[in-house]
């Protein structure tokens, strides 16, 4: 076994220790986790938010991944349109994911990426830090899912959404 086939089984271990089975959405997660795991590991950090998302996208596209990039999703209050932010990407119409470049993830933004799943009512969404030496991922659970949402009518809804 050549040594190019020793990194790449020791990264695939590695990528499957990101998959934890008891969480919804787990194996998607646990490939968009991968993904940006090879885009840290060949970029590195230092670089703006935009060439990690490029560089993001092209490796969810290759492994075959779901997505949109940039997606705009419209913020409802009481049943009226109040105003629309885009979502770094949202996987397969389920999971949003949202990217940093900073030196260190701080509160504030993982308030800020639960506020936008509350706000579009997904269930799960992943937090992603490439400016720190190693890459930072925090996987996110809108604890108000499936309850009442704020109006927005092109909610999707998926059906078994037990945690």
């Amino acid at each position: 076994m050549g040594n190019n086939q020793n990194i790449s089984k020791a990264s695939e271990e590695s990528q499957k220790s990101v998959v934890q089975t008891v969480y919804k959405y787990s194996e998607l997660t646990g490939e968009i986790i991968g993904c940006a795991m090879r885009v840290h590991s060949a970029l590195g950090n230092g670089f703006q938010e935009v060439i990690y998302q490029r560089a993001l996208e092209i490796e969810m596209a290759d492994s075959g991944i779901s997505f949109t990039r940039e997606h705009e999703m419209p913020v409802y209050y009481k049943g009226q349109q109040i105003g629309i932010r885009r979502v770094d990407f949202l996987v397969e119409g389920i999971v949003s994911v949202e990217l940093k470049a900073i030196t260190e993830l701080q509160d504030v933004h993982l308030a800020q990426a639960i506020n936008y799943l509350e706000a579009y009512d997904l269930e799960i969404g992943l937090l992603i830090n490439f400016g720190s030496k190693s890459l930072q991922h925090k996987r996110l659970i809108n604890r108000k899912f499936n309850q009442k949402n704020q109006g927005n009518p092109a909610i999707k809804k998926i059906s078994g959404s037990d945690i």
